[in-house]
This record gives structure tokens, C-alpha cells and sequence, in this order.
């Protein structure tokens, strides 16, 4: 018997003691753009890899500029990443209309972990395939933050996620 009875149910655990669609989450995000973030003293970098879809697309109308307060980074599915990426929005708008300051990136990344965690065990929804770096300056200095599917996130140095996860997260450590 094989884990794809399980596959189903949200908050069933296989005998292997794996939460299924969390795995097949973190297949979606494995199979997504690789995508890095590199935290330096006085800023954060991040990087993706952004094919063109024909050859006939001006590639300087692809370059995008922002003035933000930050920026979050998806890999994966992206439809599961537009809708992240407007709560994130939604959820920065609220604050700064109530306090007149930017949201502070612990607290936006703890929001947005929370409401893909939340999907992890509720009925009739999924977990979102997508995993996201959130990177931001607040009164903390440059922050730079990756968010799982499940929900868990972790501040970091420099990290990577998408295809070549490990040769990018090897690369990464080297330097």
C-alpha cells in the first residue's frame, strides 16, 4: 500500500507519517522557477529565472522597477501565488492605513505563513503549491524570509527554492 490512499485528506497522516498534499505541495514548488535571496548589511538581494515565452518578446518591456516596502518572491503554482501575493498586499494596505507606517516583515511573513498554514487543514481547500521568499528592510535592518507550503518559516542568510534547489542552496554555502 502506497501513500495515495492518503492523498485525499488534509489532516490524515500516511503510515510513512507524511501529510500527502503537503508533498505533492512541495512537488509543485520543486518543479517552479529557481529562485534565490541573498541578505547583505545594508540590503537584500533576490533573484529569479524568468524564461521569455517566445523569442519575439521585447525583453526590456519584461524588466520591472518597484519602490516597495517589500517583496515577495513566489515558486510554484501561479495562480496559488497571485492569490498569496494579494492577501500580502491587502494585509500591508491594512496596516499602513490604520498605523501610517509600512508593516514590519516579521509580522507580514507570520500573517502569510498563517493563512497557508491554515490551509493546510481545512476542509474543502488545498495547500498551496507555492513557496515564497519575502524580503524587506524595516526598523530590524534587511530581512530576508522563505515561507513552506505548511505554513513553517524561517529567516535566513541566503537561501533558494524551485528546480536545482540543492546545486543553488550548495552554491549558496560555498560563499
Amino acid at each position: 500500500m502506497g501513500d495515495s490512499q492518503y492523498s485525499f485528506s488534509l489532516t490524515t497522516f500516511s503510515p510513512s507519517g507524511k501529510l500527502v498534499q503537503i508533498e505533492h505541495a512541495l512537488t509543485a514548488v520543486g518543479s517552479g522557477q529557481t529562485s534565490l535571496g541573498i541578505k547583505a548589511a545594508n540590503g537584500v538581494v533576490i533573484a529569479t529565472e524568468k524564461k521569455l515565452p517566445s523569442i519575439l518578446v521585447d525583453e526590456a518591456s519584461q524588466l520591472v522597477y518597484l519602490s516597495v516596502d517589500f517583496l515577495l518572491l513566489c515558486s510554484g503554482m501561479g495562480p496559488d501565488s497571485r492569490v498569496l501575493v494579494r492577501k500580502s498586499r491587502k494585509q500591508a494596505e491594512r496596516y499602513h492605513r490604520l498605523y501610517k507606517e509600512p508593516i514590519p516583515v516579521t509580522q507580514l511573513v507570520r500573517e502569510t505563513a498563517g493563512v497557508m498554514q491554515e490551509f493546510t487543514q481545512s476542509g474543502g481547500v488545498r495547500p498551496f503549491g507555492v513557496s515564497l521568499l519575502v524580503a524587506g528592510f524595516d526598523d530590524k535592518g534587511p530581512q530576508l524570509y522563505q515561507v513552506d507550503p505548511s505554513g513553517s518559516y524561517f529567516s535566513w542568510k541566503a537561501s533558494a527554492m524551485g528546480k536545482n534547489v540543492s546545486n543553488a542552496k550548495t552554491f549558496l554555502e560555498k560563499r
